[in-house]
């Protein structure tokens, strides 16, 4: 099976795999279309690689259509999950819009940008002076309620399965529990309702790269969202590597074994 990969960290340590920069997809596009798989590819790469060359990718297409865009992975959560989603509000940043945030949402709330990671572009409002600072600049608004955590879940799933799962705990009195600004790692302790909650919705989003953040509220999920690339410190601490599981998912959706031994790309001449 020949393997095409855009982001060579991630798939270190899959076998036949050719690592390919993404500025470079178009002038080495015989190998990429001889490829049986696309994987990591960049965004702006997914349409083309999908529609035009008819590419299987991995992640695949929901995964990054979804992911790319907070906004729009919302929607998908409130149509699917609705009693699982955080009240949340998204409209033009116009004066009707902004007076009716006040009125369905009390202080403090949280606000976010449709595109961004690692904890940046998400604010907590304590007030109307943080009310106009968020909104003077933008051309929507996206805010939801603030729910009573100090710490949320990340859940792994690669494939068809929950690869791990850990707690991302605040430090006292902070609003971010990403890792990424400062929130510890907790193992342990995870609900296994949690874990069957996650699976639930990467099956029914389908879904098969994602690092779901899940907020946990006396015993009930919300979906916070999810991020195609996910950080994985944390599994690194664990000692588990998602190339396994990947290549399990890649084996048994593919039309021919990967087999590392063979020669995968002839040479030229």
């Amino acid at each position: 099976m020949r393997l095409v990969s855009f982001d060579p960290l991630r798939t270190l340590g899959l076998p036949g795999v050719r690592a390919l920069k993404p500025e470079a997809w178009f002038r080495e596009q015989e190998i990429v279309r001889a490829a049986e798989w696309v994987l990591f590819p960049a965004y702006w790469q997914v349409n083309a690689l999908a529609y035009a060359w008819k590419k299987r990718i991995f992640p695949n297409v929901a995964t990054y259509h979804l992911g790319h865009d907070k906004v729009e992975m919302t929607r998908a959560f409130e149509a699917a999950f609705p009693r699982h989603t955080p009240r949340t509000l998204i409209l033009p940043n116009e004066a009707w819009a902004r007076e009716q945030v006040l009125d369905e949402l009390s202080f403090p709330f949280v606000a976010k940008d449709r595109r961004n990671s690692m904890g940046r572009g998400v604010w907590l409002v304590g007030g109307r002076a943080d009310w106009r600072a968020y909104h003077e600049h933008r051309d929507e608004l996206y805010v939801q309620e603030h729910l009573p955590i100090d710490r949320d879940l990340r859940v792994v799933w690669v494939g068809d399965q929950v690869l791990t799962a850990y707690w991302r705990v605040a430090t006292e009195g902070a609003f971010y529990n990403n890792v990424a600004q400062g929130g510890a790692v907790v193992f342990g302790g995870v609900p296994a309702e949690a874990l069957s909650f996650a699976e639930q919705v990467a099956t029914t989003l389908g879904l098969d790269h994602a690092g779901f953040d899940i907020a946990w509220v006396d015993g009930y999920p919300y979906l916070l969202e999810f991020n195609v690339r996910f950080g994985t410190r944390a599994l690194e601490e664990q000692g588990i590597s998602p190339v396994p599981a990947m290549l399990s998912w890649l084996e048994r959706r593919s039309d021919s074994p990967i087999e590392p031994d063979r020669p995968l790309w002839p040479r030229a001449g």
